[in-house]
């Protein structure tokens, strides 16, 4: 039944459809910026925002923008480089994209001027002029920066267009090192949308080939798609390492439940439940698919997730059954396989639901974490119930295979020792068994000890970790470790940036490399938008505007302005009809101030009363945007004033989408699965048979969990989306293998406190152990994918890993030893006199095998 569930619900995995929307995946859902930004669209056309200012002031729209630099750090504004760009942007603006019955250029799809002509890049005209002014012999033409001056009058931002500036006296540009070009382009509808789209493509591709024929300069082509394709392109880079990360999975897996004996090695269990993990996430993937739900590539995560949980439920069913009598029916030691181990299984599986299920309830606020979360609980829900069904059906399959003495892998019959002398010796090491009557019936040795990872942890391991001389350095590991984490803890910073999600060798990790290089002295574009009805021309309104606009860099001059409205108002004492018709037709007249009217809007009243409804100026704060910290401390600081002001204003950048309140919002699934964690495990302690279980098992969670973080900042991975959703993991993690272990020793009667943890190791360690190997060895190539996706992935998973396993073989171990609960009290002296007379009933059938039917004990 789940062959054919997976079967039927996977195959519509085969036509899923791709997340094409990056801000709905990683920006917070229940955002202020988003409010803020649709406010800003309705005050003002999208078209007006791309006007003389670089920067995505509303929305990013479709545009193609490229950097052009060199290898030699040449000036890009000397004489051959002029030329080249100019050149470039011509090639540029004669790309075609063809379509049935129409050829589309830049000129049919590009924003337009108020003049109806394309808006083009300020720099552009910069080259032009310095290009004619080379023709003519001029000397005095000057590039300023960050602003200069154009033939007609205006006055043009460049900070963001020419980047590695050497300048002389003045602001007078002597050199710059890169140049940036922006073409935006409509996306008004459908159809459009489409044409641009293509064209965006387009404009990578003519750009790839004019660097091939121009090789001493480099060039950084982006679009508004190449962060969409390049966080998708994960997926694709990844396929053949994970095809790799399989085959040494299944590869281990099998060796991990081989032994030399023929009889009792278990290869085609280890097989059949990495086959238990890969059908639930196939079956989790068609729900998903066919409840409407798009793929991602955070997806990626998932198989890690049930690899950590599926295989370690597997090994501890196989160890369970290692322990069982092998004189016992088939159904007995089934019986008694489920009854050790499915209780502990079944209680992780709840905490992973309760956990996974809390990250995927609204109260996320992040879509790619909300959608992982619930993927996670489907497939870990059917993971338990194929574990039930599937992989015991398998082991019952196995032990019939196993009480018939048939080879475990070709299923034939084993001969008998006298039998396998006359084969060759490599026909009698394929079939070596251990026969029950071999065994003597003073001896009780345990026919599964010759399991290598047994005997190792039996005969050496649990002696020498609960050594006394080894104790102590366990302890100083233990307090290195922590003061590690600390030191990371304390340096834990917050991944905003959108770069940490993309595969490495793409458009957007180049172009943004290149961006933070030549242009990070000025932070993005900030609009300051007045969306109310105010007296302009009020010397006390003006001086409350100026004052929520100190520690800017004014782009828009702004300033200028309000002396200019400052003059009008003392020269002509106009009342605000007449003043407010004087300020329009000044700002349509006068080409000093030609840039101002897009940026106040006007409103007729019924009696012909012309005011000002909105107005917006332009600033870049004094913060870089290589330090996205400082960006975040001043949306919030501008935040807080506009509550306090005089003024009712806005500050936004569609950067801002992703950074509102992105702390808040990557922190809570954290947050909520922790105390949804801590809530389960205090309730159940009053169901369990020792609350000290519940005790120790928080106390390893917490000290695993701290360690991971401080590590992970360490290691240079950020708190972000990715990050959050592997340390809901590790608490589970966590807890699927230490709760075992916990729990066989606390409640542990008679004996001392080391001779109960070598048993809880001996009885769970090779679990443990093999799911380790096993995981460890498929995280593996993971760590060689190029993108940075799974390199956080890796390094996360692979500190969970290895945090929890230093936990379960080495701290716990040592510090049980000598820490509550105590065994004295527990330990009943036993009377020499008392004795135990054991009553055997046996039955022999005719082929002299020896079946215990009964034991009694009086």
């Amino acid at each position: 039944a789940p062959v054919l569930i997976s079967i039927l619900l996977g195959a519509s995995f085969s036509r899923y459809q791709v997340e094409e929307s990056v801000e709905h995946l990683l920006a917070p859902t229940h955002s202020l910026a988003k409010i803020e930004r649709n406010l800003v669209d309705s005050l003002f056309p999208v078209n007006r925002s791309k006007h003389r200012l670089y920067s995505d002031l509303q929305t990013p729209g479709r545009y193609g923008r490229v950097i052009i630099t060199s290898f030699r750090k040449a000036n890009m504004l000397d004489q051959h480089h002029t030329d080249l760009i100019l050149k470039l942007h011509s090639a540029v603006t004669r790309i075609q994209v063809q379509r049935p019955g129409f050829n589309y250029t830049f000129a049919h799809i590009c924003i337009l001027n108020n003049d109806k002509t394309c808006i083009v890049d300020d720099i552009v005209h910069v080259l032009e002029e310095l290009k004619a002014a080379r023709s003519s012999n001029r000397t005095n033409f000057a590039i300023t920066y960050p602003i200069t001056h154009l033939k007609d009058g205006r006055e043009v931002y460049n900070g963001h267009q020419l980047g590695g500036v050497t300048v002389h006296s003045k602001d007078r540009v002597k050199s710059a090192e890169a140049i940036q070009l922006t073409y935006y382009l409509q996306a008004i509808n459908s159809l459009n949308d489409m044409v641009a789209e293509k064209w965006e493509s387009i404009f990578c591709d003519t750009v790839e080939l004019f660097q091939k024929s121009n090789r001493k300069v480099k060039m950084y082509p982006f679009t508004s798609s190449s962060l969409k394709e390049d966080f998708q392109k994960t997926s694709r880079v990844s396929e053949r390492y994970l095809i790799t990360s399989l085959i040494l999975v299944v590869t281990l897996a099998i060796l991990c439940c081989s032994m030399q004996d023929c009889v009792r090695s278990k290869p085609w269990l280890g097989l059949l439940g990495l086959l238990t993990v890969t059908l639930a996430t196939l079956t989790a993937a068609g729900i998903i698919n066919l409840t409407g739900g798009k793929y991602n590539s955070t997806f990626l995560g998932i198989p890690f997730v049930m690899l950590g949980h599926g295989l370690y439920g597997t090994f501890e069913m196989l160890s369970s059954w290692r322990k069982t009598r092998e004189d016992q029916h088939v159904k007995e030691r089934t019986a008694a396989v489920f009854a050790d181990s499915m209780l502990s299984f079944s209680l992780t599986t709840a905490m992973y639901l309760v956990t996974f299920g809390i990250g995927a309830s609204p109260f996320t606020n992040i879509e790619a974490a909300r959608i992982f979360c619930c993927n996670s609980c489907i497939a870990i829900f059917f993971n338990y119930l194929y574990v039930l069904s599937f992989y015991g059906s398998s082991l019952v399959f196995t032990g019939y295979i196993e009480n018939n003495y048939q080879h475990s892998i070709f299923c034939r019959k084993v001969p008998k020792p006298e039998v396998l002398q006359e084969k060759p010796a490599w026909y009698r090491f394929l079939l070596t068994a251990k026969f029950s009557e071999d065994t003597a019936d003073s001896e009780e040795t345990n026919t599964y000890e010759s399991h290598l990872l047994v005997w190792f942890l039996k005969r050496y391991y649990c002696d020498w970790i609960t050594n006394t001389y080894v104790k102590p350095f366990v302890v100083l590991f233990y307090l290195v470790y922590i003061s590690f984490a600390l030191m990371g803890y304390l340096q834990v910073s917050e991944g905003s940036d959108l770069s940490n999600i993309v595969a490495t060798a793409t458009r957007t990790i180049e172009y943004t490399t290149a961006q933070q290089k030549y242009f990070s002295n000025y932070s993005p574009v900030i609009g300051f938008y007045i969306y109310e009805s105010i007296e302009y021309w009020n010397t006390s309104v003006q001086e409350d505007v100026l004052e929520y606009t100190k520690g800017f860099v004014r782009i828009s001059w702004f300033e200028s302005y309000l002396n200019y409205l400052r003059k009008l108002n003392i020269s002509t004492g106009l009342p605000k009809k007449n003043f407010t018709d004087m300020l329009r037709n000044s700002f349509l007249k006068a080409p000093q101030f030609a840039h101002f009217s897009e940026d106040i809007i006007f409103s007729k009243k019924y009696n012909n009363e012309v005011d000002v409804v909105a107005s917006r100026m332009f600033l870049v704060a004094k913060t870089m945007e290589t330090k996205r910290e400082e960006l975040y401390d001043l949306l919030e600081t501008l935040r807080k004033l506009s509550l306090t002001s005089k003024v009712k204003f806005i500050v936004f950048n569609p950067s801002f989408v992703y950074m509102d309140r992105y702390a808040s919002s990557v922190g809570a699934p954290l947050q909520n699965s922790c105390i949804s964690a801590l809530f389960l495990l205090f309730f159940s302690a009053f169901l369990v048979a020792d609350s000290l279980i519940n005790v120790w098992l928080t106390l390893t969670v917490a000290s695993v969990e701290f360690g991971v973080i401080g590590f992970m900042t360490l290691w240079k991975v950020e708190l972000d989306c990715i990050s959050v959703l592997c340390l809901i993991y590790g608490i589970n993690y966590t807890i699927d293998n230490c709760a075992p272990l916990l729990s066989t020793f606390v409640l542990g009667k008679e004996f001392t406190r080391t001779k109960w943890v070598k048993n809880a190791l001996e009885v769970h360690g090779v679990a443990i152990l093999q799911s380790y190997l096993c995981y460890i060895v498929g995280l593996i190539p993971l760590a060689a994918v190029p993108s940075n996706l799974t390199r956080t992935l890796f390094r996360c998973l692979f500190l969970i890993a290895l945090v929890t396993f230093f936990h379960c073989f080495a701290i716990l171990p040592v510090i049980l030893t000598f820490l509550p609960p105590s065994k004295k009290k527990r330990k009943e002296k036993k009377n020499p006199e008392n004795r135990e007379e054991i009553e055997c009933v046996e039955m022999v059938d005719m082929d002299s095998t020896r079946v215990v039917d009964q034991i009694t004990t009086v």
